[in-house]
């Protein structure tokens, strides 16, 4: 056999024996890069070793390198990190020149390179004559002109690790930080940097190693002087010439360290963003989440109340009515927006509105949070909160909040300090902003949590958590894109019910992105409904439940949609049967029938009776929807019909998939929706 599993174990690998046709020349090659390696410890003149690593010409070539090589990794980073970051942030023309330009010194021949700088920066090149005739400044034949050679073949190594890990790095992060108020240059160290350590971390250490041994470069441009350019590398060339052991017992030294940093690395070449490592760290079981809070009251106070705590209230100095208060500060903020671009349609709404925004994937719902972000250039929103037009302010001072679908808790900081980062974002001191951290999480039941890290915690508690950084920051709209998707049925009732509690006493108007009709019934005031960016219907939840004018909406609130156009008796429908009603529309109108699952009859036999509307069909699926079943019925004559029924009434029919079956309507239960 050629596969042996290690180990009977859900999750573990299995081990492949090779094909001899590969692993031959695999071991060739290992042995081929191993070689050299054990010529140099084979040929180590070991008992001189501590002799040659401390003449005077070794320890001042050392200390020499290890001065070049800092400040190429500083330089390094100066001016890579930037570079990084706008190759994989931004989008320009020339951007693959740019990568490419990079890239060449990994590739170029290091003595070309050195031609390269002279050229450039040299004595007759093309910046040095101005460098020395306005600066005084002379690079070749210096230090840091060594120090320039090694910058150049080093910093490549960083500025695409960096950028492999940046690219790995959701920006719904940055964006996420933006929404709470912190400049895009808070943003970067905050957030960014810290989020891609590895990847910094590992580029460093790579550009850090290649400066140490730079050799052809460095000659070229800079020169072999001792003290000046002789660097460690140049002096192992020097040595080859005059005493071979002392060259041996130098490289020892060079290939000891690279080795180091190869292992420290661990193969983190490329770095991954610091996010929450769940798999590593044991999720709270659901007990766990649903367990009372031990410093949060029993039953949570509504946004609109005071804070608990005795502590005073917190004051910003830029923003009106404090920081930590809720909107019982008297903030009170109307929504009008007029989206234009992707998206295309005016909202309008009184403080204190909940609008659940609902459509088939692609209709523009993720694209319209965005534009009331200002974050996309796909469409862009006129913008007035209360009084202010927000529309030309940045998207950190627009006071837009946004929590996203996977809350996008900031993995390297704990719950309170994820909950603090809007206030510390405007100013407000540290010890006020997480005392009203503070107050936020007990509201919201998860005090007892602060101190832990968004890996520590289960996924409602990391939702609460993320509402909680949200209306801290107090925001006059807040944005909430799915935010019950990636919970259980369990969780999501329970956090369902703190959302609507803490959102009846918020000042400002709120927009819920869902899929799910209970959300948009339970939670909302009014329901959006879009399609291909624009507002196919925007009414009380009620009212889109009762006539729905999108097929989609129909179907995701559980009922049959059949579009068609008004006809003398009813619906002429696409596929060219007809649909009797009792209430009928102008004749060649579009419309759209509406037809509860439960108004649906299913037979074995064709019917008798009343029922006008009657076509045969055949069962293709039935599943469970609590204590009743829903029986999916195809027809040639009609489109696709679902029946609901009681598991008795199927058990007496003796339904299974494939059963031939008769369904009826009667005329009376169809509700048209004119278009």
């Amino acid at each position: 056999m050629s596969r042996h599993p290690t180990s009977t174990r859900a999750g573990t690998r299995t081990r492949t024996r090779p094909p001899a046709a590969l692993a031959l020349p695999a071991l060739v090659a290992v042995a081929f890069l191993l070689l050299p390696l054990v010529g140099i410890l084979t040929r180590t003149e070991w008992s001189d070793l501590g002799t040659h690593l401390t003449s005077p010409g070794v320890v001042e070539a050392l200390r020499l390198s290890l001065v070049v090589s800092f400040w190429a990794l500083g330089l390094s980073l100066l001016l890579g990190v930037p570079l990084a970051w706008l190759l994989a942030r931004v989008e320009f023309k020339g951007k693959a020149f740019v990568r490419s330009l990079v890239l060449l010194p990994m590739v170029l021949p290091p003595t070309v390179g050195g031609v390269a700088l002279l050229l450039g920066f040299g004595r007759r090149g093309l910046l040095g004559p101005w460098l020395e005739d306005s600066f005084g400044i002379t690079l070749p034949f210096h230090t840091s002109g060594a120090v320039l050679a090694a910058t150049f073949v080093a910093m490549p190594f960083l500025v695409i690790s960096l950028e492999g890990a940046l690219g790995g790095l959701k920006q719904s992060y940055e964006d996420t930080a933006a929404s709470l108020g912190a400049a895009p240059v808070r943003v970067f160290f905050s957030v960014t940097l810290p989020m891609v350590g590895p990847g910094l971390v590992a580029g460093a250490a790579l550009t850090w190693a290649r400066a140490l041994g730079e050799f052809g470069a460095t000659i070229t441009f800079a020169g072999n002087l001792p003290g000046t350019t002789q660097t460690l590398p140049l002096q192992v060339y020097l040595l080859l010439q005059d005493s071979p052991e002392a060259a041996t017992s130098v490289s020892l030294l060079l290939l000891a360290i690279a080795m180091a940093v190869l292992i420290a690395l661990r193969g983190r070449w490329t770095g991954t963003p610091a996010v929450a490592r769940e798999a590593a760290v044991a999720r709270p079981t659901p007990a766990e989440e649903a367990s009372p809070a031990p410093s949060a009251s029993p039953s949570p106070a509504p946004v609109a109340a005071p804070p608990s705590s005795s502590a005073r209230p917190v004051t910003a100095p830029d923003t009106p009515g404090g920081a930590g208060g809720g909107p019982s500060d008297g903030g009170r903020w109307p929504l009008h927006a007029a989206v234009t671009g992707f998206t295309r349609l005016t909202l309008d709404a009184p403080p204190g509105t909940t609008i659940a925004v609902v459509g088939e994937n692609g209709a523009g719902k993720t694209t319209l949070l965005r534009a009331l972000l200002g974050l996309t250039p796909r469409a862009r929103a006129e913008l007035r909160l209360g009084d202010a037009d927000v529309t030309a302010l940045p998207p950190h001072r627009r006071q837009v909040a946004w929590v996203p679908q996977d809350g996008a808790l900031f993995p390297h900081l704990s719950a309170l300090a994820n909950t603090a980062y809007g206030l510390r974002a405007r100013r407000v001191p540290r010890a006020e902003a997480r005392r009203a951290a503070q107050q936020w999480l007990d509201r919201l039941g998860v005090g007892h949590l602060a101190h832990r890290k968004p890996g520590q915690l289960s996924g409602g508690q990391a939702q609460r958590v993320a509402l909680a950084r949200a209306l801290a920051a107090r925001p006059r709209l807040l944005l909430l894109d799915e935010p019950l998707a990636s919970l259980d049925q369990a969780t999501r009732a329970h956090v369902r019910h703190m959302l609507r509690t803490h959102l009846a006493g918020f000042g400002g108007v709120c927009l819920i992105v869902t899929h799910d009709p209970v959300e948009a019934v339970s939670l909302a005031d009014r329901v959006l409904v879009l399609a291909d960016g624009r507002a196919l219907q925007e009414a009380p939840p009620a009212e889109v439940t009762r006539h729905p004018r999108s097929p989609w909406v129909a179907r995701m609130l559980g009922r049959n949609a059949w579009p068609g156009t008004a006809s003398a008796e009813g619906l002429a429908l696409p596929s060219g049967g007809r649909l009797v009603v009792a209430e009928t529309l102008p004749e060649g109108a579009e419309a759209l029938a509406i037809i509860g699952p439960e108004a649906v009859s299913v037979h074995r036999d064709r019917p008798g009776g009343s029922p006008r509307n009657v076509w045969p069909g055949t069962v293709r699926e039935i599943t469970s929807v609590g204590s009743r079943l829903r029986v999916l019925v195809g027809s040639v004559d009609v489109p696709d019909l679902v029946a609901e029924i009681t598991p008795e009434a199927a058990a007496e029919l003796g339904l299974a998939d494939g059963s031939s079956v008769w369904t009826s309507v009667k005329a009376t239960e169809v509700t048209l929706v004119r278009l």
